[in-house]
């Protein structure tokens, strides 16, 4: 394999297939690239067997080809190589073997390449009737929810986002059981089956990194095992889990008692500001008190010390109420909400908090309030 390339175009595509590569030095072959040059142009792939990513350079962007061929390059070295380059012409170059130069005018790189054929099969097909979304959806859809899934691997399964389509209706859901977000957004066309898969949160999350803000439409191609987005010059495989997702519906009050909305910007910055004065081990634990159109928001932490904040707001209910919950959990759901107000929507102390944004419900965070007694 003998070939050169433009530094800006080569570092784009590793930057991208490198979000697949092993960080684990347990398989070596998986912390590698697999660089496969044939008439098409140049492949790159990288997998960590939990997602795979492909990404295709067309002929015309390689400036001069005069050997295919295909070897894999230990990809933390080769990224940190092509990035400190300057700017201009790369040339690769396989000698001996399984030995790779990587070379400028004035910068020389030997590397020990490893044998194609120990790269896994990856098996990355296409379905017949896709679903097709825009980037940018995807993106505020993933970023609205993706926070609330478990870190905990004792349920396996809520470390994932669950999926569910019905018809033109999608949803997105996360929870860790003690809190839930909730994306629902609508299709430009019905799909024909019901899906409900769950996707690794870790594996969304570096689709996201990879995806740029645009208008521009991705491919969905979902299989019983696993998912594959189709977008630009890249494909990216990921498994999903075995398992079904809780029925997080029925933990969605109907009705509500009390409704406040307040102004999201002043809110954040009063749970904030209380929050300085919480303990993480206490869960960070705040105060809402309602008095007619005043929230009082406190913090008492003993060996801190105590804060109170006063917020004036719009409570349609002549009842107030006494809640606590905690300050980390709030304000990851208020950093969602999209318009100028919020609306937030309480029963008891002991029930849910939900919150919205103030002009539609597409979005919903749900809070578990912590008993302080």
């Amino acid at each position: 394999m003998k070939f050169s390339i433009k530094k800006n175009i080569l570092l784009e595509n590793l930057n991208n297939v490198s979000h697949a590569v092993s960080n684990k030095n347990v398989i070596p072959v998986l912390g590698g690239i697999k660089f496969e040059l044939n008439e098409e142009g140049l492949y790159l792939t990288a997998t960590d067997n939990d997602i795979d990513i492909q990404t295709f350079i067309e002929k015309k962007y390689i400036d001069k080809v005069e050997k295919n061929g295909s070897i894999v390059i230990q990809g933390k070295f080769l990224l940190d190589i092509v990035r400190k380059l300057p700017d201009g012409l790369i040339n690769f170059e396989v000698i001996d073997g399984l030995k790779i130069m990587v070379y400028t005018t004035n910068s020389n790189f030997n590397l020990n390449g490893i044998d194609p054929s120990e790269f896994p099969n990856l098996n990355i097909e296409k379905s017949k009737n896709p679903i097709i979304l825009n980037k940018k959806i995807i993106r505020k859809m993933v970023n609205q929810t993706i926070f609330a899934s478990s870190t905990q691997e004792s349920r396996p399964i809520l470390t994932g986002l669950n999926i569910k389509i019905n018809d033109n209706k999608m949803e997105c859901i996360a929870t860790d059981s003690y809190r839930l977000a909730k994306k629902t957004i609508t299709l430009n066309n019905n799909v024909d089956n019901l899906i409900n898969i769950v996707i690794p949160s870790k594996n969304i999350g570096e689709l996201v990194k990879i995806l740029t803000d645009e208008d521009e439409e991705i491919k969905i191609h979902i299989f019983t095992n696993k998912i594959l987005f189709e977008f630009d010059n890249l494909l990216f495989q990921s498994r999903l889990l075995n398992g079904n997702f809780p029925d997080t519906s029925r933990l969605i009050p109907t009705d509500y008692k009390i409704k406040i909305n307040a102004d999201l910007n002043e809110l954040f910055n009063v749970v904030d500001r209380a929050s300085l004065l919480t303990s993480e081990k206490d869960k960070n634990v705040i105060k809402f008190e309602t008095n007619g159109n005043i929230l009082t928001v406190t913090s008492n932490t003993p060996e801190i010390g105590k804060v109170e904040e006063k917020l004036p707001i719009n409570k349609i209910s002549s009842e107030d109420i006494k809640i606590a919950f905690s300050a980390k959990y709030m304000m990851d759901a208020l950093r969602t909400i999209t318009s100028k107000d919020v609306k937030i929507l309480l029963n008891t102390e002991i029930s849910p908090i939900i919150l919205n944004n103030e002009e539609n419900d597409d979005l919903i965070q749900l809070l578990l309030p912590i008993k302080t007694y």
